[in-house]
């Protein structure tokens, strides 16, 4: 493929995959019954007059399958962190022994187990859409360096070629991290 082509191809795999990591990255904040820090590593905490994440401010632990222990680098910020928690919509409420703050995550009902599903489904299908609007965009990119002559058309169909099959291994990837996902849900 000529230079140009190669480089579309190239800044498309790049961003396909950025889609892939972003959904991934959105699924794990789902929270399934067990401890993870995902949960909360984003939170926004109110810390030396600056608003920090979580993760900047603290380290995790999961000593067992539902509980997630927080450690704050300093003991002065546990009311923030413990405050950031409460105010948040995880729907989770720490015990705060000084130094440290424990979640225990509840076991998930049959049906918040089933709206999960639908949401981790919905999650997979904006990263496909996604997927699609890059290949679109990339398309019509090609269509143009044709349209230029720079390409030939033989080469505008390899690359299409490939673009299709980038976006297929893409997409299931996405099924893939969805399945894991919806399996990890509907474990009880």
């Amino acid at each position: 493929m000529s230079e140009i082509v190669d480089l579309i191809i190239e800044d498309v795999t790049s961003k396909m995959a950025g889609a892939v990591t972003h959904t991934r990255r959105e699924m794990a904040t789902i929270r399934t019954g067990r401890a993870s820090s995902a949960f909360v590593e984003k939170l926004q905490v109110e810390a030396y007059g600056v608003p920090m994440m979580l993760q900047e401010l603290a380290t995790f632990s999961v000593p067992e399958a539902r509980q997630l222990i927080i450690s704050p680098h300093d003991a002065a910020n546990v009311e923030a962190i413990e405050r950031a928690i409460r105010n948040s919509d995880i729907g989770l409420s720490p015990s705060n022994d000084g130094r440290t703050l424990r979640l225990a995550f509840p076991q998930l009902t049959e049906e918040r187990r089933k709206d999960l599903v639908k949401v981790i489904n919905n999650m997979a299908e904006d990263g496909k859409g996604k997927i699609r609007g890059h290949r679109r965009a990339v398309r019509k990119d090609l269509e143009e360096v044709e349209k230029d002559g720079g390409v030939g058309s033989d080469e505008i169909e390899r690359a299409e070629k490939t673009l299709d099959d980038l976006t297929k291994s893409h997409e299931n990837d996405i099924d893939d991290a969805r399945d894991a996902k919806e399996k990890e849900l509907l474990e009880v």
